[in-house]
C-alpha cells in the first residue's frame, strides 16, 4: 500500500503531465504550462525525497 507521500508525490507528477499535456496543444500558453509542470515535478521530488522535511521556500512574499 502506498504512503500519504507517495501518492501526493504521485498525483503531483500527474498533474504535471496534465499542464505539458495542455501546453503542448495550446502553443500560446505552452511555457507557462511547462514551468506550471516542472513546479509540480520539483515539490513531487521533495515529498519523495524527505516526506516529513520542510519546503527550501519562504512564505514571507518580502523574503522570495
Amino acid at each position: 500500500m502506498a504512503t500519504n507521500a507517495e501518492l501526493a508525490a504521485k498525483l503531483l507528477r500527474n498533474a504535471g503531465e496534465f499542464f505539458r499535456n495542455i501546453g503542448s496543444n495550446t502553443p500560446q500558453i505552452q511555457d507557462q504550462m511547462e514551468q506550471n509542470a516542472r513546479t509540480y515535478d520539483i515539490v513531487a521530488n521533495w515529498l519523495e525525497e524527505d516526506p516529513t522535511g520542510e519546503a527550501p521556500i519562504s512564505e514571507d512574499p518580502d523574503e522570495a
